[in-house]
């Protein structure tokens, strides 16, 4: 995969999760085998990760250069916190072991993109 395809397909991916998240939090949730009926806060927690999502995808396609690669360095840093807390969602009991898999496959998924759009000019 060539650096502009690993740009696109990462930045399609985050608008796509990013805004499900925030504009549907509820059903997005069961996507990743989330229960926000067991947990009413959970469309607030799921429209804070998504606004994120949205903004590093905008930052990633809006810049060029350096800049560009901040924002990509960023993203990675945010998958790779967020396959740890996935990690330690299934190894705590707090996160279902499916929802564990799927957040913490999703987020190395984004990562790898993000590794692969970095190293390559």
């Amino acid at each position: 995969m060539n650096r502009s395809s690993a740009i696109n397909a990462l930045v399609a991916i985050r608008l796509a999760v990013g805004a499900s998240a925030w504009l549907t939090p509820r059903p997005a949730g069961r996507l990743f085998g989330l229960d926000s009926k067991a947990n009413p806060q959970a469309p607030y927690l799921a429209r804070l990760f998504g606004v994120r999502d949205v903004a590093l995808a905008y930052g990633t396609i809006s810049t060029e250069g350096e800049t560009q690669r901040q924002w990509l360095a960023v993203g990675v840093a945010c998958d790779v916190a967020d396959s740890l807390a996935g990690i330690a969602g299934g190894r705590r009991g707090y996160l279902p072991k499916l929802a564990s898999v799927l957040v913490t496959a999703t987020a190395m998924g984004a990562a790898a993109l993000g590794a692969v759009a970095l190293g390559k000019e």
